[in-house]
């Protein structure tokens, strides 16, 4: 290194102002919080936004980047400086993509920090009324009896409501036919109209037909009940302990990004998710707020990888 070039590095490094000094100013300008989704994950991205921006003094700006099953989202925070101005909005796809994806341009847990879980919110098991089965018990009787007979929709190959009936089966010892779908919705009205028989699906778009009858609830993938479905047990109730698949989302930022912009997003962030009317919002959802510490948070989608990498390999399932 040349004497000019040792020289110009120095001035640099005191004219730049130490981490300390930005994270106490922070955030002084815009922060962008990028949605890995749009439907639920905006959703929960607006609801949260107008509480958080007024805690920081600072507008947080809700970037919807879908596409790329949130890889879009992810490679973007990935990309961006440390500084605590740009926020993933992420969800459990993000822990399933890990084993997925043969070539992702980032590592979930080597180039993000983990700020906190926002919401969780399990799966309801939903089947067609005319299916014999009126609780996870005898559908599993059912199953046993005709394998390889009844059916299960989902949103499509590697999503959630693919990887949770397959951790299902795997407990359970059954085996029941897969049938992917372009999306949720699809996948949902396939059972409604009696196309498919059984559905792991969003409580929030299910209950209004459960309410109506027009699909019967069995059980949820969560480890407590739900307010929502008081009368549903968990799939462990129902004879298969330790099964969980919740749907989750969280905020995550770029790796290196200063602990003390981390606490101050977190903070932020939690003081809205207490909130009564952010409350009141999120359970007409069916999204539980939760609100965890980072390391909590960080422990939890490592083991999240763990789990679902476990059922990808099992299932041999890969995207380029």
């Amino acid at each position: 290194m040349t004497r000019t070039i040792r020289c110009a590095a120095i001035i640099l490094v005191l004219l730049s102002p130490p981490q300390g000094a930005l994270a106490q100013n922070y955030p002084a300008r815009a922060v962008r919080l990028v949605a890995s989704s749009t439907g639920g994950v905006e959703i929960v991205a607006r609801i949260l936004a107008d509480k958080i921006s007024k805690s920081f003094g600072q507008q947080l700006i809700v970037d919807p980047r879908a596409g790329a099953a949130g890889n879009i989202a992810a490679e973007i925070v990935a990309k961006a400086p440390a500084d605590g101005y740009t926020v993933l909005m992420m969800t459990i796809t993000h822990a399933v993509n890990a084993s997925l994806y043969r070539n992702l341009s980032y590592d979930l847990v080597r180039d993000f920090a983990p700020v906190t879980r926002l919401v969780s919110t399990p799966l309801v098991v939903v089947t067609h009324p005319s299916l014999p089965a009126k609780s996870i018990s005898e559908l599993v009787k059912l199953a046993k009896a005709k394998p390889g007979v009844i059916n299960y929709a989902s949103a499509g190959t590697g999503r959630p409501t693919h990887l949770a009936p397959e951790l299902f089966k795997k407990q359970a010892g059954v085996n029941m036919v897969h049938v992917p779908y372009k999306g949720g919705g699809e996948a949902q009205t396939s059972v409604v109209i009696g196309e498919t028989s059984v559905y792991f699906a969003n409580i929030g778009t299910a209950l209004p037909f459960i309410q109506q009858g027009a699909l019967r609830a069995l059980g949820v993938t969560s480890v407590k009940r739900v307010p929502m479905l008081p009368d549903s047990p968990t799939i462990a109730e129902a004879g298969y302990p330790g099964y969980q698949a919740d749907s989750w989302f969280g905020l995550m930022v770029p790796a290196k990004t200063p602990k003390e912009v981390i606490a101050a997003i977190r903070a932020a962030t939690v003081s809205a998710l207490n909130s009564p009317d952010v409350v009141k919002r999120l359970n007409a959802l069916a999204y539980i707020p939760v609100g965890d510490q980072s390391e909590e948070f960080g422990a939890f989608i490592q083991a999240e990888i763990a789990r679902y990498r476990q059922v990808v390999s099992d299932l041999r399932l890969t995207v380029n």
